[in-house]
């Protein structure tokens, strides 16, 4: 693992691997780590590239609390790590909203594009939860975040049944900054992307755990429609973190799409 100098920030990265470049941007709830359980395979077919965002890992603020901000960092990272065009793009969470933010925004610096539980915007009754996570998080720390975090990452009976899993989970998230952690979930309430999408021309396939508590799958519905030529996989049973609950259906969905 490294670090590059980004403007004001620094950027935490991972590079693995050989072959087409594939950039991995994680949930909000965790961090690189989150891709741990399919990192070595993708590393089998391609060059892989995990960032960590401010807050996160070694990387650090300010950034300005809105998506863009964090899309234009992520672009420059891209440029600052000299990766070429054909570079692949998967985000989850809010890494997706990030990623979907740079396709509309720097669509010509990556290739295909992944979007994992992810949307163009929340919903208005789906706003207050971020609210709260972000207050919690400012005013008391992380550790009061990390029950509601997990609920928010995987089913119930997942979270029964994996407790090594979910207390590593909570171990890498009680690490986060919570002042960058709270600007990253407020700035996702005043992000709407809709009007947008049609500015995608990436080659796009989206990923939808239809038990996912954090990002409704209605937004991946929403992604699909909005994005032209979309493909749209439902995962049944699956969460917020398809690739930490199920990694091999992760790996069925995205290696096929990502095939040359």
């Amino acid at each position: 693992m490294a670090d590059i100098i980004v403007g004001e920030n620094r950027i935490h990265y991972e590079q693995v691997g050989d072959g087409p470049n594939l950039i991995l941007l994680p949930t909000l709830l965790a961090e690189m780590s989150v891709y741990d359980s399919v990192i070595d395979e993708l590393s089998l077919h391609f060059r892989v590239t995990r960032m960590n965002f401010p807050g996160f890992g070694s990387s650090t603020g300010p950034i300005k609390q809105n998506i863009e901000a964090y899309a234009d960092l992520i672009s420059s990272a891209i440029k600052e790590l000299s990766l070429p065009p054909d570079t692949h793009l998967i985000g989850n969470g809010f890494g997706g909203f990030v990623a979907g933010t740079i396709a509309i925004h720097h669509g010509t610096i990556i290739n295909k594009l992944v979007l994992v539980d992810t949307g163009a915007a929340f919903p208005d009754q789906a706003k207050e939860p971020l609210r709260i996570l972000a207050n919690k998080a400012k005013s008391e720390g992380m550790e009061s975040v990390l029950d509601l975090a997990i609920k928010r990452m995987f089913p119930e009976d997942f979270i029964i049944k994996n407790k090594s899993i979910v207390d590593i989970r909570k171990q890498y998230l009680s690490k986060a900054d919570p002042e960058l952690f709270a600007n990253a979930a407020l700035g996702l309430t005043s992000l709407d992307n809709n009007p947008k999408l049609d500015r995608i021309t990436n080659p796009t396939l989206i990923i939808v755990g239809l038990a996912d508590a954090t990002t409704p799958p209605q937004l991946s519905y929403d992604l699909h429609k909005g994005i032209n030529n979309s493909q749209l996989i439902e995962l049944p049973g699956i969460g917020h973190c398809p690739q930490l609950q199920d990694p091999s259906k992760f790996l069925d969905s995205v290696l096929p799409f990502l095939s040359p």
